[in-house]
């Protein structure tokens, strides 16, 4: 049998592995901080000496999104709205140049509704308060439009603009409260409106005693699941369960 000679300048794969692996924490023998390089990971580079490995990237599901020009913002500036500011001793309030009853809510309603997607001045303005006059003066006219209000509140929340929720937010809030049956109309659009909700319902921040929580967007969120459950009908709690995992009824407990 032929026996091979190991010659010293050889040596094994297992040998040539350990002489690539990072040393330990703590080692500033093999630590040179003005030659350390960055490397990707799970790689060979991963294992040599003087070397970083560079952080996984963000996912970026929290990142707000550019918003496009609305609806709104168009049709406000081509004057399509029978609307004003008025300022009087209690601030400013819209004023409408035609009474709001005789309106066409499957027309503007849902134009106001995508104005929420709006943060600039007056464009936010007109449109939240345009949908608290409507909601509140609309009586019976706001139920038969609610499926043409659910592409503009997903488009509002999909932004992830936190301002923007929170002013959508608000608007679901006056909805519910405002008009009868909306809340149970609303049930079968949760799979297209709570997704949002489930990602920023734990985005609550230590505001303090005394301090205004309005545009807390884990409170408001709290606050427009628990809405909607009381005002749902008995499909509501166990719709939001599904979307949202971590909700807890307000109603059965």
């Amino acid at each position: 049998m032929i026996k091979k000679c190991k010659d010293n300048n050889e040596s094994t794969g297992k040998e040539f592995r350990i002489t690539l692996r990072k040393p330990l924490a703590g080692t500033p023998a093999y630590r040179n901080p003005e030659n350390v390089r960055i490397v990707p990971a799970f790689t060979i580079q991963s294992l040599q000496r003087n070397v970083q490995i560079e952080p996984p990237p963000s996912s970026g599901i929290f990142e707000p999104k550019p918003p496009k020009d609305s609806h709104f913002k168009k049709a406000y500036l081509r004057g399509e709205f029978p609307i004003a500011i008025d300022f009087d001793t209690f601030g400013k309030h819209i004023c409408w140049k035609v009474p709001i009853e005789k309106l066409d809510f499957h027309h503007y309603l849902p134009i106001f509704f995508d104005g929420l997607v709006e943060t600039d001045f007056p464009f936010s303005f007109f449109a939240q308060e345009g949908i608290k006059d409507m909601v509140r003066h609309g009586a019976g006219k706001v139920l038969p439009v609610i499926p043409q209000l659910i592409i503009p509140i997903k488009n509002s929340l999909n932004t992830k603009r936190e301002e923007v929720i929170c002013n959508v937010l608000k608007a679901v809030q006056n909805l519910v409260i405002s008009c009868d049956r909306v809340g149970e109309a609303l049930v079968p659009y949760y799979r297209q409106i709570l997704p949002i909700f489930n990602l920023f319902k734990e985005r609550n921040l230590n505001l303090g005693e005394g301090v205004d929580r309005t545009e807390n967007v884990g409170s408001l969120i709290d606050e427009t699941l628990q809405l909607l459950e009381r005002y749902g009908g008995e499909d509501a709690f166990i719709n939001i369960k599904y979307m949202v995992p971590t909700y807890e009824s307000c109603v059965l407990n």
